[in-house]
């Protein structure tokens, strides 16, 4: 369905990330070709369907959705001194944080510009926030560093981190397709609720998946300081000795005298695997509700089960 669709978008991401620097451009093509499912593009195109919209611009925007994703990954990366990306080194290991920093800016840059040539306001209002959001959302994730948050704390953050940029996928195909105030709401709507159950399943395999599925090392966000869902429901309900082996991890940074085994038994103990799975099934099944009002076709089928394909993912 999204085929053509999705390569136009690959060929134009070549395209605009292209620069007159030799680093900018090898680090964009390296990023480019670290893979990834391409869900943000291929939900604004299924937006911009639902109208019928024939346009060029849902490709160009596919664009520069998936290029403002890439800068955030590079960024995300430097932060957390990550070694791997995807299965791959990355790209802060090959080239350095200095200019990956830089490459990053640029990447943010380039896709206002590419954004900007379809000349409508509310494009890129929309993207200004975002971005807002994002950056907000990963100092905020900076600030809690190792230390234990709420349920609605964490709800923030993977709402300005992940579910944000899906709603504004949405969005904006629906604007682009001329779409009603209402059905934008519903559609952004849909965007927010499957991005709060993607991140909290990637959060969940995190903890569960091993480092060949995942691409990088399991229960990184642990390592790094981060408590995500699973870990609050357990920390809420768990013995103060317990407590301790997850504080231990946060403080350490690494397994020392703990091991991912001990953590895997306290969540296990108080089925906060399956609790967490339980939330993203919610947060699901909020998406599908969000478009139950759409008239029955082939893209809202396809809408209809991307839902159940984030939450029964195994990487």
């Amino acid at each position: 369905m999204l085929r053509d669709d999705l390569a136009a978008i690959e060929r134009e991401f070549g395209r605009d990330t292209v620069s007159n620097v030799e680093a900018i451009t090898e680090i964009g093509e390296y990023l480019r070709g670290g893979g990834g499912k391409r869900i943000r593009p291929a939900l604004l195109l299924l937006s911009s369907k639902l109208f019928d919209y024939r346009g060029r611009g849902a490709v160009k925007l596919g664009a520069v959705v998936e290029i403002i994703h890439t800068a955030t990954l590079v960024h995300d990366d430097i932060i957390d001194e990550a070694r791997t990306r995807r299965g791959r080194p990355a790209a802060n290991t090959q080239w350095g944080n200095s200019k990956c920093v830089l490459a990053g800016d640029w990447l943010y840059m380039q896709a206002f510009k590419v954004a900007v040539q379809e000349r409508n306001f509310r494009i890129l209002d929309t993207l200004i926030e975002l971005t807002q959001q994002m950056v907000e959302g990963e100092l905020l994730q900076m600030e809690k560093l190792g230390k234990f948050i709420s349920q609605d704390g964490y709800f923030d953050l993977i709402f300005r981190k992940t579910a944000c940029l899906f709603s504004v996928c949405m969005r904006m195909g629906a604007i682009l397709g001329g779409a009603t105030p209402e059905q934008e709401e519903g559609l952004a709507q849909y965007g927010r609720d499957l991005g709060m159950a993607f991140q909290i399943v990637d959060d969940v395999l995190d903890l569960t998946a091993s480092e060949s599925v995942l691409g990088k090392p399991v229960a990184s966000d642990l390592r790094e300081g981060k408590v995500t869902l699973a870990v609050i429901h357990a920390l809420e309900r768990c013995t103060p000795a317990e407590r301790e082996l997850v504080a231990h991890v946060m403080n350490d940074r690494a397994f020392n005298g703990v091991t991912h085994a001990d953590i895997l038994g306290v969540l296990n103990r108080y089925g906060s695997l399956d609790a967490a799975h339980a939330c993203a099934l919610q947060y699901a099944t909020l998406a599908r509700n969000a478009i139950c009002n759409f008239p029955d076709s082939e893209i809202k089928r396809a809408l209809l089960w991307a839902p159940e394909f984030v939450v029964v993912r195994e990487k």
